[in-house]
């Protein structure tokens, strides 16, 4: 077993991308997954609409956008190099940007389902009892949708692992800040390095498998919450 001929540049980014992304999905995605499973607004078809595009989107249109809007003259990228000196697009806070936008559904739509199946009767319980709404969530709803949450950490997790299109676009193919496995993965086969691009692609497909086997493994054992 030859370790020599792994680039562990782009491991060590993925994984500090995909473990930066999916934390800032969760804060993001949980108030927006709570609203969506308990909302009577006529909105809430529009906003799932939005929230579920990324699925359905060619990362490559996704990245395009995200790149004039990352850009010096983007709407958010000018903002943010006038106040920062610094530039989103082609650098990992940019990177981080595009992966919680294209794994945005992969984290908010197992919440909803958990919230939506643990209903509101053990909610309004607690606040019978006068909990407030914060710590009924955190002492009553959380609790019953660790399946949820689980199944979001992972499926945000191994979703960006897999990312090419929209990180190639936003990020571009930097080694050492901006390129990622899938990225390494091509530049090898391109070179017709196929040892390398083995490595990578068989480590990443193992990574995949164990973790999804330990996510419906832990679901198997953990219980189910229907109100």
């Amino acid at each position: 077993m030859d370790f020599s001929i792994i680039d562990w540049q782009p491991i060590w980014i993925t994984l500090k991308l995909a473990a930066t992304t999916v934390s800032v999905l969760l804060l993001i995605g949980t108030p927006v997954a709570w609203w969506l499973a308990h909302t009577p607004s006529r909105a809430r078809v529009w906003v799932e609409a939005v929230v579920a595009l990324p699925l359905v989107l060619p990362p490559t249109v996704l990245g395009f956008y995200l790149l004039i809007a990352l850009g010096a003259n983007g709407v958010i990228g000018g903002p943010f190099q006038s106040v920062t000196g610094s530039s989103l697009a082609f650098s990992f806070a940019g990177l981080v940007i595009a992966s919680t936008l294209y794994s945005f559904p992969f984290v908010v739509q197992p919440l909803q389902g958990a919230f939506e199946a643990a209903g509101k009767t053990y909610l309004e319980a607690a606040w019978s009892l006068r909990a407030s709404k914060w710590d009924a969530f955190l002492s009553v709803a959380s609790p019953m949708a660790v399946r949820g949450y689980l199944t979001a950490t992972v499926l945000g997790f191994a979703h960006t692992l897999g990312e090419f299109g929209v990180v190639l676009m936003v990020g571009g193919n930097i080694p050492g800040k901006t390129k990622v496995v899938s990225i390494a993965i091509y530049d090898h086969v391109e070179a017709l390095e196929y040892s390398q691009a083995h490595w990578l692609s068989g480590g990443l497909l193992l990574f995949s498998f164990i973790v999804l086997l330990i996510v419906y493994a832990f679901n198997r054992r953990l219980p189910v919450h229907v109100s």
